[in-house]
């Protein structure tokens, strides 16, 4: 699944949540370091996931987005997109931004309280994850299948 860029102007937000006959998915651009955004992911996901998956898996893709969200946000200083799909395959979220710096996966620093945690857990959760280079910038992404354990 490709992410285009979105048709709102840089520090508009759109929000596109779509259910019925279609694929139930949303769509929200991030505003550059704009951290309130966490948390309205996070709201947004929880209402398009409320009657998916098996218990915990809701939870496990709100705490990936919220570190692909909070990547985004502070590693870059640009605007990003946030795109989640419900599929009968399971979940695919990908936060794209227009930065080409790739993000490092590390081990985090027993002396970081708060930091260089982010990938290690999406690695350790999703079922798949991955980077994608765009012609400007970058997606990461990753999967949860809803009845995976």
């Amino acid at each position: 699944m490709a992410i285009g860029a979105s048709s709102a102007k840089a520090g508009e937000e759109t929000d596109t949540i779509t259910e019925g006959a279609h694929t139930p998915q949303f769509r929200r651009r991030l505003g550059r370091a704009d951290l309130r955004a966490v948390p309205e992911a996070r709201r947004e996901l929880r209402e398009l996931l409320r009657h998916w998956g098996r218990p915990g898996r809701s939870e496990i893709a709100e705490l990936l987005t919220s570190e692909l969200v909070t990547n985004a946000l502070v590693h870059t200083d640009d605007d990003a997109v946030l795109t989640a799909v419900v599929s009968p395959r399971g979940l695919r979220v990908e936060v794209r931004d227009f930065v080409a710096r790739r993000p490092r996966l590390n081990a985090p620093e027993a002396s970081e309280d708060t930091h260089g945690r982010g990938l290690v857990l999406v690695q350790s959760l999703a079922d798949a994850w991955g980077v994608r280079p765009h012609g400007v910038g970058k997606s990461v992404w990753f999967e949860l299948g809803a009845e995976a354990a």
